[in-house]
């Protein structure tokens, strides 16, 4: 189970498409309780987050995954703007797994869905 944080339909439609081609299941979420919630609810083995969504606050729902015992350890993946080098430290500094550039993070869609 992969859970993806995101507020994007092309992003979703990406990742959906490159899940199904892999076997994977993804779970998606929107906000980042909902995304606490789930995480909490699946163990999933993979979280996705779009770094440049502001709605979903994907800095703090890595620091707060980071901060309990229990789900610190899932691996996350964080896909930015290139050129967003303020968010891309920020997500470095909460203890994001892997940082993608978004044009990286698609290349590597189906390698990253199917090693988990």
């Amino acid at each position: 189970m992969i859970l993806a944080i995101l507020d994007d339909l092309l992003f979703t439609s990406k990742i959906r498409g490159a899940a199904t081609q892999a076997g994977a299941t993804v779970s998606f979420a929107r906000s980042c309780a909902q995304a606490l919630e789930q995480v909490r609810a699946l163990s999933p083995s993979l979280v996705i987050l779009d770094l440049n969504n502001p709605r979903t606050d994907p800095i703090g729902l890595v620091s707060a995954m980071k901060a309990d015992p229990a789900l610190a350890s899932i691996p996350t993946v964080g896909y930015v703007s290139h050129v967003d080098a303020d968010t891309i430290a920020a997500a470095r500094a909460a203890g994001i797994s892997d940082v993608l550039a978004r044009s990286a993070f698609v290349h590597a869609l189906p390698e990253l869905l199917r090693g988990r």
